[in-house]
């Protein structure tokens, strides 16, 4: 039992205090918004009765998404947030926030229910 102290219990397989380059792969790029079209869509299932305003279907890099994002945010007077690509704004704004995406340029669809 005394050389079991010696023995390695985990390791990563490399060397310390060496890192592995990280790979160049392919730059997000957003899409203009006159190529784009937002789904807008009331949703309450899953939140325990609370209505949220989904917006999906858009093509932007994560930082103009966060962007847009805060901008529908300010103008509905509400809160929100982005998960999984989609924003979320706190309230049925459906028709408020179709407006400002048009004026941003980009074409608009109501979906669901």
């Amino acid at each position: 039992m005394a050389g079991e102290k010696d023995q390695v219990v985990y390791s990563t397989g490399r060397p310390s205090g060496k890192r592995r380059p990280e790979p160049a792969g392919p730059q997000a790029v957003s899409l203009p918004p006159r190529e784009q079209t937002a789904r807008i869509q009331r949703e309450k299932k899953g939140r325990g009765g609370k209505t949220v305003t989904v917006v999906s279907g858009l093509q932007l890099t994560p930082g103009d998404l966060e962007a847009l994002a805060k901008r529908l945010k300010a103008l509905c007077g509400s809160g929100g947030t982005v998960k999984e690509g989609r924003i979320e704004v706190q309230g049925d704004h459906r028709e408020r926030i179709a407006a400002e995406l048009q004026r941003l340029g980009y074409r608009s669809k109501f979906v669901g229910g």
